[in-house]
């Protein structure tokens, strides 16, 4: 296993001091209710959060799947002039 260089080891450490605040904030907004009552969702909610969530998948499963069709087909080759042209 090779050692890490300081500028490795400076954005590791960086990173983990993000993903602390960002555990930090979310625990902080979690119990920042502050006496706020949950608030109910009726049917047309679960129905709208339901929809929203199957399209969002649809749409990204769908755009994945046009980004590896279109990099099979080569249809990206021509977008990219540095890439070197692997021989046949």
């Amino acid at each position: 296993m090779r050692s890490l260089n300081p500028g490795q080891v400076l954005l590791i450490a960086a990173l983990l001091v993000m993903l602390g605040l960002a555990a930090f904030g979310i625990h902080w907004a979690w119990n920042a209710t502050n006496g706020v009552d949950d608030a109910a969702m009726d049917e047309n909610g679960w129905i709208a959060l339901g929809l929203g969530s199957l399209f969002s998948l649809v749409i990204g499963c769908g755009l994945m799947a046009l980004m590896f069709y279109s990099s099979r087909r080569g249809y990206d080759d021509s977008a990219d002039p540095f890439r070197k042209k692997e021989p046949k």
